[in-house]
């Protein structure tokens, strides 16, 4: 099985680490983001990796080149200019021929690739979209009436369970049908094949996700790998 990992953007929401370089190879510790990514995907048998490019793309390609020194193949499709989620993907229409995954290059998961991958044939679906259950607080209580406007329950601050769209997908080359130019999956795509009535299954699961696109996000996890390393190093 092969999975593109999308590593185009300009990551402006990661300013200023980003102006000189990519969000992918932002480091974590030692290592980039992209090398956990890579490396998780390994642990799962996956080992043909198609790395979208842009934004400073060859400090991606000197630091990875063929993939071999990390255990895995990769091939590059290359942007010259940003193509959205689903438009980085089209040019690589005749490098899959079964099913394959999607992920995006700067989030962290522990999510069990394998299972979803199982999910998605069990339900012959065209498309997988991975689903993290997260709960959202309220700022305020929230209060129901009935008809005559009686108060019939009150709930302080309660917390909201939600799926998030963890950027995390499953296809078969049918997708393609679907994807245009510079299409984005969720605004462009999904919508499409809802509306064709083309199936469409949600993988909802609990493991660790995060997507490393804030400045606080970033900084937080690094400061947690800086207590881990220094815990790690005491033992010694």
């Amino acid at each position: 099985m092969k999975a593109f990992v999308l590593c185009g953007g300009k990551g402006t929401r990661l300013l200023p680490y980003t102006y000189s370089l990519p969000k992918a190879m932002l480091p974590l510790g030692k290592k980039p983001i992209l090398e956990f990514v890579l490396n998780n995907l390994k642990s799962h048998g996956i080992t043909e990796v198609i790395l979208t490019v842009g934004y400073l793309k060859e400090q991606i390609k000197k630091y990875f080149g063929d993939g071999s020194k990390f255990g895995v193949k990769i091939t590059y499709l290359e942007e010259e200019r940003a193509l959205n989620t689903a438009g980085s993907v089209l040019p690589g229409k005749d490098l899959v021929k079964e099913t394959f995954l999607v992920l995006m290059g700067d989030h962290l998961t522990t999510v069990n690739l394998k299972k979803m991958v199982d999910f998605h044939k069990s339900k012959k679906a065209i498309a997988t979209i991975g689903l993290k259950r997260q709960g959202l607080p309220l700022e305020f209580g929230i209060a129901k009436t009935d008809k005559t406007e009686r108060v019939v329950s009150f709930e302080e601050k309660p917390i909201v369970e939600t799926l998030v769209n963890a950027g995390i997908y499953i296809f078969e080359p049918e997708v393609f049908n679907y994807i245009k130019f510079g299409a984005d999956f969720a605004m462009d795509v999904f919508p499409e094949m809802l509306a064709g009535k083309a199936p469409i299954y949600g993988y909802m699961f609990d493991d660790y996700w995060l997507d490393i696109g804030r400045i606080n996000d970033y900084e937080r996890i690094n400061q947690l790998i800086s207590i881990l390393d220094l815990i790690v190093s005491s033992k010694r």
